[in-house]
């Protein structure tokens, strides 16, 4: 019997192995001699994998999300394990089944996020407001886009059902803020939490083998501009709709990613906007630390990889209940 990822030791033989690739990286030695990164994984965990010989044509058989048979040995490096690899070729074998060497996703219920979200927007004060988003939400074409959408590519809740995910966690945010700081108007910052990246459920699209991609709107148009369009079309639907009203809500979508430079067409003018860009900001960051700080725990080890998206290494250990007395 193979011994899951987890188990493996320093100086374990690995035999003609199948293993799933998660990522494949090329890299430079400080003594300039090129080396092939790819990180492994089966149901038990990952482990980072190096190739040193014959870099150009074994990183030309195989892509992320292939199957891999490996031949190799384990080996302790800066106080982690990895893989060195000896021999590596595509499993081709029709038997084989990717979902086998996958850990197993977490299963979210949308529904029951849809519910607590609707219960949210009931709470509304402002009527046209309210009247605004429960048109949206109970749309026969947004309800079951909203239900499966991904938040993101491949940054933050980029998953099935992610997008709600995210937007249930920001409102609840944003009923914290509202009651702290009590000059903010906590109906607009529960329609920044939803609407702000509403837009996405046409910008982003998934196979069946769920991979994420853009649409041609999210590609010519972008989120943040079907978001203002479908505001300005419920809106003009609901008489006495105010004017100023509906300006204040494109205006706390246009600015929601707070900078210029991070895409915004406008920087946040008032609280309400300021709030609802610092809160999706900090929401997208905590899922994208969290799912790789997760992913990173399956190798057993004390410390990550380096992310190069944060520019760190993670601590690893669990901090929420280590000094609990039991």
């Amino acid at each position: 019997m193979n011994t899951p990822i987890k188990n493996l030791n320093d100086k374990d033989p690995v035999q003609d192995r199948i293993f799933l690739v998660k990522d494949k990286v090329l890299g430079v030695g400080k003594t300039g001699k090129s080396f092939l990164t790819i990180l492994i994984g089966d149901q038990s965990g990952q482990l980072d994998g190096r190739i040193w010989d014959n870099i150009e044509e074994i990183q030309t058989r195989f892509e992320i999300g292939d199957l891999v048979k490996i031949k190799g040995v384990i080996q302790i490096y800066n106080q982690r394990k990895q893989l060195i690899i000896h021999r590596l070729e595509k499993a081709d074998d029709p038997s084989l089944n990717k979902d086998d060497f996958k850990i197993k996703e977490r299963q979210i219920d949308t529904h029951a996020l849809y519910s607590e979200l609707f219960q949210m927007v009931q709470a509304i004060e402002i009527q046209p407001l309210k009247q605004l988003m429960l048109d949206c939400l109970q749309d026969e074409e947004i309800k079951p886009r909203l239900l499966k959408a991904p938040a993101a590519k491949t940054i933050h809740h980029a998953h099935r059902g992610g997008l709600l995910e995210h937007i249930v966690s920001i409102c609840k945010v944003m009923q914290f803020m509202a009651s702290h700081y009590s000059y903010l108007n906590k109906d607009l910052l529960i329609f920044g939490a939803i609407f702000h990246d509403l837009g996405k459920i046409w910008e982003l699209d998934q196979t069946e083998q769920q991979q994420i991609y853009y649409t041609a709107p999210g590609q010519l148009l972008g989120h943040m501009l079907l978001a203002c369009e479908l505001v300005e079309k419920k809106s003009q639907r609901i008489l006495g709709f105010p004017e100023d009203l509906r300006m204040i809500l494109k205006h706390i979508i246009l600015a929601h990613h707070g900078r210029l430079e991070y895409g915004s067409p406008k920087v946040p003018m008032f609280p309400e906007a300021m709030v609802v860009a610092m809160i999706d900001d900090m929401d997208s960051k905590m899922d994208t630390m969290m799912s790789f700080i997760n992913q990173e725990r399956q190798s057993g080890e004390s410390w990550s990889r380096f992310n190069e998206n944060f520019e760190r290494y993670f601590y690893l250990d669990d901090l929420k209940t280590k000094w609990n007395v039991k």
